[in-house]
């Protein structure tokens, strides 16, 4: 019986060593690459076309939810499971919506790694230990399609309720940067920047900057380097 080829990409060396070594302990399980950004790691999954790929939501470069659509939409035979430090239902929704097979916090057990990647290989589906068929899966990820699309009512990119302004935007706070500043790099009116910002606000729920990058690192939407 050939063995299940992996590829893990996650920036931490600890964690990322961890999960290699979790792995390569059962002899069903063949860890062919590892990557420590998302841009190296989206590469080293397009190449190798591993059975499985274990991302972290919060990369540098690309996350692993722009990585699991960009997979996806490649056609590649390559399953994707997710893993991230705040296993929110928002977050898991996103990752099934960029076509993720699998969402686990990273607090899962090694047995319970192991029995999700084999549930993945098999074609099963499974959100925070839900196990689904994939015409459940579908049946369940329609339902929050449609929960989703009247939570917001201008959504951006799938993988986030933004619209590409809003994102860069975004990305300028994190920065640190003065709606000011951001209007000047952007060529547009302090006011207009303002009106981002509020409609990031509402969409997040949050009512002030700290509070949205905060809520947007979770979700691994942005990343502070």
């Amino acid at each position: 019986m050939a063995k299940i080829s992996i590829v893990v990409v996650e920036d931490h060396p600890l964690f990322r060593q961890g999960v290699i070594d979790t792995l390569s302990f059962d002899p069903d399980f063949d860890v062919i690459g590892n990557s420590a950004n998302g841009d190296d790691g989206l590469n080293l999954i397009l190449s190798m076309q591993p059975d499985i790929a274990i991302l972290d939501v919060n990369m540098p470069g690309k996350n692993g939810q722009q990585i699991t659509s960009d997979v996806t939409g490649s056609k590649s035979v390559t399953k994707v499971i997710l893993m991230t430090a705040f296993a929110t239902e928002d977050q898991m929704i996103h990752a099934a919506i960029a076509g993720a097979h699998g969402f686990c916090s990273k607090d899962i057990l090694p047995e319970e790694l192991m029995d999700l990647v084999r549930t993945v290989y098999k074609g099963g589906y499974s959100m925070n230990s839900r196990l689904m068929t994939e015409a459940e899966f579908k049946s369940w990820l329609s339902e929050q399609l449609t929960h989703y699309s009247k939570v917001y009512s201008d959504p951006g990119n799938p993988l986030h309720p933004l619209s590409d302004r809003e994102l860069e935007v975004l990305n300028m706070i994190v920065d640190g940067k003065s709606n000011k500043e951001i209007g000047n790099a952007l060529s547009l009116s302090e006011q207009t920047i303002k009106n981002h910002v509020t409609s990031i606000f509402r969409k997040f729920g949050v009512e002030d900057r700290t509070q949205a990058v905060i809520y947007a690192m979770k979700m691994g939407w942005v990343k502070i380097i």
